[in-house]
């Protein structure tokens, strides 16, 4: 269902946004203060997220039985390829015992989130509009 694609969408753009602030925040490890006890929740969210992305987008439309299916199917390959690269440097970040702000900027300069990030901003227009969904219903 475009719905549950979308949520998907919204929870890992919520975890960029955190990021830009976290990132701002000069912290040298995750803990001690509020944002840094976040991190990792946000950051796990948006993992599980990713799992499984680009197969609920193929879901979402499959669903719209739209025209020249192939297309879009092309475009689904992209955003395979990016959210698993961007699942491997979310999962990176995961796994070291503290997480600095200076690592989330390294994390937030990813070509490979960016590009995500792109995606998820073309599809989720695509999806929102061919399903009628309106934007504040999509999270």
């Amino acid at each position: 269902m475009a719905i549950e694609f979308l949520e998907r969408c919204d929870v890992i753009e919520e975890c960029y946004e955190f990021m830009l602030a976290y990132a701002g925040q000069g912290l040298p490890t995750d803990e001690g203060s509020q944002a840094g006890s976040q991190i990792r929740g946000y950051l796990q969210r948006a993992a599980d997220s990713l799992t499984g992305l680009a197969q609920s987008c193929t879901v979402a439309l499959t669903e719209q039985r739209l025209e020249a299916a192939q297309r879009y199917q092309a475009f689904v390959s992209v955003l395979y390829r990016d959210a698993q690269d961007s699942l491997a440097a979310v999962e990176l970040v995961l796994a070291q015992p503290t997480i600095s702000s200076q690592l989330i900027d390294n994390l937030n300069a990813s070509i490979h989130l960016r590009a995500l990030l792109t995606d998820l901003f073309l599809i989720g227009e695509v999806l929102r509009v061919r399903s009628g969904v309106p934007v504040e219903s999509a999270g």
